[in-house]
């Protein structure tokens, strides 16, 4: 078998969902006998402070046998965190106007660009 082949029996489907620093691949794969089953990975992007970066994967593996009981519990759990919290999201990492708080190496916090420092002698 060549390697187009191969290729072509393992790679069935493919979607991807890009959310913040997060890609999740949703991928449909042929196991040698001809079946499918889902492969889901997140994958993470961490940036040093020169620039470089790397990213983490994790990655399932779901077959058919475990769609039903993997779907309900999904659901259900998604549907637990509505009815406790809402859909409403309540991290401000997850705010698009969201600034990572700096410390100086003294442990305190460096001022953002938004604050203004003011002294009370200036009034």
């Amino acid at each position: 078998m060549s390697d187009k082949e191969l290729i072509d029996q393992e790679e069935i489907h493919s979607k991807v969902l890009r959310a913040g620093r997060r890609t999740y691949f949703f991928d449909v794969r042929s196991t040698k006998a001809g079946d499918y089953y889902l492969t889901i990975t997140e994958s993470k992007k961490f940036t040093h402070d020169d620039g470089s970066f790397h990213y983490k994967k994790h990655k399932i593996y779901l077959y058919k046998e475990d769609f039903a009981a993997f779907k309900e519990n999904v659901e259900e759990m998604m549907d637990f965190i509505i009815a406790e919290k809402g859909t409403e999201v309540i991290s401000e990492r997850h705010q698009k106007d969201f600034k990572k708080e700096e410390f100086h190496e003294n442990g305190e916090m460096k001022p953002s660009e938004s604050f203004t420092d003011v002294s009370f002698d200036d009034i």
